[in-house]
C-alpha cells in the first residue's frame, strides 16, 4: 500500500457512476418534457399550444443530444471534463423548461 492511499481505488468506477447519473437525469428530463407537453396540449390557445410543443420538443432533443454525447465520452478510457458549452446548454435547457412550465401553468 502506498502512502497516498490510492492504490486500491478503481478509476473506472467514477465514470460509470457519472454515466448512470446522466441516465437518471435524462429519464427525469423526459418525464418533465412529457408532462409539459401534456400541459401545452391542454392550452386553450392553439398558437400557444403549437409554440409550446415545438419549444419543449426542441429543448428535450437538445438535452438528449448533450447527455448522449457525454455518456459516450464517459465510455472512453479517461474522459475529459464537461465542456463549458455543453454545461451551458444543459443549464439553459433546464431553465427554459422551468420557464415554459411556469408559463403554461399560469
Amino acid at each position: 500500500m502506498t502512502s497516498s492511499g490510492t492504490a486500491g481505488r478503481d478509476a473506472g468506477l467514477q465514470p460509470e457512476r457519472t454515466r448512470l447519473a446522466w441516465r437518471r437525469t435524462t429519464l427525469s428530463c423526459s418525464v418533465t418534457a412529457v408532462l409539459a407537453l401534456r400541459q401545452a396540449l391542454r392550452a386553450s390557445d392553439p398558437p400557444v399550444e403549437a409554440v409550446g410543443v415545438a419549444l419543449i420538443a426542441l429543448i428535450w432533443v437538445a438535452f438528449l443530444w448533450v447527455a448522449h454525447r457525454r455518456m459516450r465520452q464517459l465510455a472512453a478510457g479517461r474522459p475529459s471534463g464537461l465542456a463549458p458549452r455543453a454545461a451551458l446548454a444543459v443549464v439553459a435547457g433546464t431553465v427554459a423548461l422551468a420557464v415554459l412550465a411556469v408559463t403554461l401553468i399560469t
